[in-house]
């Protein structure tokens, strides 16, 4: 018996073989931005903000969700999470690196969908954010993701952890919300962990798991890369800086450890920051080679 050639096999291969399932990207973009402060002599608080859309068209016609949007046969997902978000917000040539990939079978109501998220941090004053294409608005909401509630039980082999979170986005005039549940599983050495949305108000799809997840990635990812920066002007305080990691990690820093922590990653200028009603502050900016240093 003959057997055929990859390209004799390729050219009567049936696509038809195989169901399949639609592709997504979808885009989690932070910002950290300034609160207005009446006090001009007090510090403006930050406050961190993720970027949505309202949807024009069914499913969850009216609501919230991250922008993204379906992948063509043609285009990498890469390419497709950059047209995407060009389309829908009006950002382009921002860096974003994947974050997750979510699958379950009935996350969409139309038909099997599956997302590959993204995730990105950025200054949003370097960009006028529209909403186009099947966006009826995009906003930036302020972010707040805090466990009210846990429950530790002890199995045979390990134990099961579950930790509820709470969720609340708000907009110029809208508080969405949701509740995210996190079960650890631990057998032995092997740890599982499942999330999923017990509760959702407002936030189309499963975006405030996505959300969620995306947070929990940035406070790990600001611990030992220098993502922080891109939120940063060329050049900026200390106690500016400190304040992005406070906002983000959602947690108070001692001035002294947070100076010694990022000793290495910044580098001092001969220039001061006069504001008034505050002592001239000195100016620093980021140092490209602190890894090679950190080694």
């Amino acid at each position: 018996m003959n057997e055929i050639t990859e390209a004799e096999f390729l050219k009567s291969y049936d696509v038809t073989k195989y169901e399949r399932p639609s592709v997504t990207c979808d885009m989690v973009i932070f910002t950290v931005i300034n609160e207005e402060e009446a006090n001009y002599r007090k510090l403006p608080k930050k406050v961190l903000r993720v970027l949505l859309i309202n949807r024009k068209a069914h499913p969850y016609k009216g609501k919230w969700a991250l922008p993204g949007g379906f992948v063509n046969m043609d285009e990498s997902l890469d390419e497709a999470a950059k047209r995407e978000l060009k389309e829908e917000t009006n950002i382009e040539n921002i860096y974003m690196e994947q974050l997750y990939t979510y699958g379950d079978v009935y996350r969409d109501p139309r038909t099997r969908v599956i997302s590959c998220s993204y995730m990105s941090l950025i200054d949003s004053t370097l960009f006028d954010v529209k909403a186009g294409d099947d966006a009826k608005d995009a906003q930036w909401f302020d972010v707040s993701d805090k466990l009210f509630e846990q429950q530790k039980s002890i199995t045979n082999d390990g134990y099961i952890l579950t930790k509820l979170y709470k969720l609340i986005l708000k907009g110029n005039e809208s508080e969405l919300n949701a509740v995210i549940k996190v079960t650890i599983i631990a057998k032995g050495k092997n740890i599982a962990i499942n999330r999923e949305v017990l509760e959702s108000n407002g936030i189309a799809f499963d975006h405030a798991l996505i959300i969620h997840y995306g947070l929990e990635r940035l406070r790990t990812k600001i611990e030992y890369t220098d993502i922080a920066f891109s939120l940063m002007p060329e050049k900026f305080t200390l106690t500016e800086f400190q304040q992005v990691y406070e906002v983000i990690l959602d947690t108070e820093l001692l001035k002294a450890n947070f100076r010694r922590k990022i000793s290495e990653m910044v580098i001092e200028t001969n220039q001061y920051k006069a504001d008034a009603g505050h002592r001239p502050s000195k100016l620093y900016r980021f140092n490209p080679n602190w890894e090679e240093i950190e080694r």
